[in-house]
C-alpha cells in the first residue's frame, strides 16, 4: 500500500518524475486523494513503509542522481505526509499486531503458495481486514486479487 502514498506526495512535476509509469500512477493517486471525502484511514506499517520508502530513496539519489529523490524532494514528501496527518486528511487504525500476523499466517498459507503475494502485501491486506475495512486501495494486481479474495471492494 506505500504505493498511493509515495505517489501521492511525490512533490515533482509529472515531467521530472522518473518514469512514465510512475507518473501515471502518481497522477492516479493524485486524483483518488482528490476526490476521497472522509479520511484516508491507513496502518502505522503503511506510514512506516512510506518513511522508509521516500529515505531509500534519498540514498539511491545520492548515488545515482538519475535515481530516487533529493533530500530536498524527500522533506517536501515527509513535510506533506505529516501535515496530512495532522490535518486529519490521513488518519491511522488501531491495529493489534499479534492479531494480524496470525491473520497474515492464514493468508499467506491458504494464497502464496499460488499468487505469489509479497510479505508487506499479505501484511497490508491482513491489517485491513483485521480493521473491519470494507474497501482496499492499491495499484498492485497481486495484491488487489489478495485483498478481493478476502471480500473487500478494491479501488481505484
Amino acid at each position: 500500500m506505500s504505493g498511493l502514498p509515495l505517489k501521492a506526495f511525490d512533490p515533482r512535476p509529472p515531467g521530472a518524475r522518473a518514469k512514465r509509469a510512475t507518473w501515471i500512477l502518481a497522477e492516479k493517486a493524485d486524483a483518488l486523494l482528490a476526490r476521497y471525502k472522509e479520511p484516508f484511514v491507513i496502518s502505522s506499517l503503511v506510514a512506516f513503509e512510506f518513511r522508509q520508502s521516500v529515505r531509500l530513496q534519498t540514498f539511491r539519489f545520492s548515488n545515482d542522481r538519475t535515481q530516487g529523490f533529493s533530500k530536498h524532494e524527500s522533506a517536501r514528501m515527509l513535510a506533506k505526509f505529516e501535515l496530512n496527518i495532522t490535518l486529519g486528511i490521513v488518519e491511522f487504525v488501531p491495529v493489534n499486531w499479534p492479531d494480524v500476523h496470525s491473520l497474515a499466517e492464514r493468508l499467506s498459507a491458504q494464497y502464496t503458495p499460488t499468487g505469489g503475494h509479497r510479505t508487506l502485501d499479505v501484511l497490508h491486506v491482513a491489517t485491513a481486514v483485521h480493521s473491519g475495512a470494507k474497501t482496499f486501495i492499491t495499484f498492485d494486481e497481486k495484491q488487489a486479487a489478495l485483498a478481493k479474495s478476502e471480500g473487500l471492494k478494491v479501488r481505484p
